[in-house]
């Protein structure tokens, strides 16, 4: 996954989306801004055009390869995170909080370093009926509908402004793949993330309905359904 960063569809996709939201968020010129997971560090050096960014990761191999693009990076893992209260104006979690036993106690740490006013901005996976091999390979928890994330983030004490699904065009082939699979037998079940089934050929082709979603949410469409639910919640003013 570290290496698909990069170059694969999916993340250069998600990437268009995530730049599409943030564009909307009004963010100070001097945003301090956080990114909780942040895996290789790609999303950081886009994070960076909105404010000063610092990520965190539990990992030593994504720590080592964040911090060799020249970002400021520390270990550390949710919901334990190494600062003081109220010291970032966006927190972001890209595709983490699934991966978290408790992930009201996540969101909560999450706004405890979040000024007042702050906003987070989440990416999970969605619907619960699309798990598969996928998602024990990757450790996942849990996949989420738009209600059960808003449910966690408004007990953690966020108040939820915006959620919208996306990769919602290859929704319906991706789901026909996962039920396929299901209807094999396990001795023949397909092994592996779901990363590895396009050839890299496709990852043009495969990018262009995320650059069209990506306008949309420019735009502030809701897309009803797709792949993956992004949310935005502000820290109330008050506790």
């Amino acid at each position: 996954m570290l290496a698909a960063d990069d170059v694969h569809w999916w993340y250069r996709g998600r990437r268009r989306v995530i730049d599409a939201a943030l564009e909307c968020l009004g963010l100070p010129d001097d945003a301090r801004i956080l990114d909780a997971g942040c895996g290789s560090g790609r999303m950081l050096d886009e994070l960076a055009a909105h404010g000063e960014v610092t990520g965190v990761d539990s990992d030593p191999a994504c720590v080592a390869a964040a911090g060799a693009r020249g970002r400021n990076v520390l270990p550390a893992e949710l919901p334990h995170l190494p600062f003081s209260g109220a010291s970032f104006d966006l927190v972001t979690c890209f595709d983490v909080i699934e991966h978290l036993d408790d992930d009201v106690a996540a969101l909560r740490e999450l706004r405890r370093v979040a000024v007042p006013s702050g906003r987070l901005l989440a990416t999970v996976p969605a619907y619960q009926s699309l798990w598969s091999r996928h998602d024990v390979v990757n450790r996942h928890r849990r996949r989420y509908r738009a209600g059960s994330f808003a449910a966690a983030a408004e007990t953690a004490g966020w108040t939820v402004e915006r959620q919208t699904y996306f990769n919602s065009l290859l929704l319906p082939p991706a789901a026909a793949l996962r039920i396929g699979e299901r209807l094999r037998r396990p001795a023949r079940a397909r092994g592996g993330s779901d990363l590895d089934l396009t050839p890299a050929r496709l990852d043009r082709v495969l990018e262009l309905p995320l650059q069209l979603e990506a306008a949309l949410v420019r735009r502030r469409v809701r897309l009803p359904a797709g792949l993956s639910l992004m949310t935005i919640c502000r820290n109330p003013d008050q506790p």
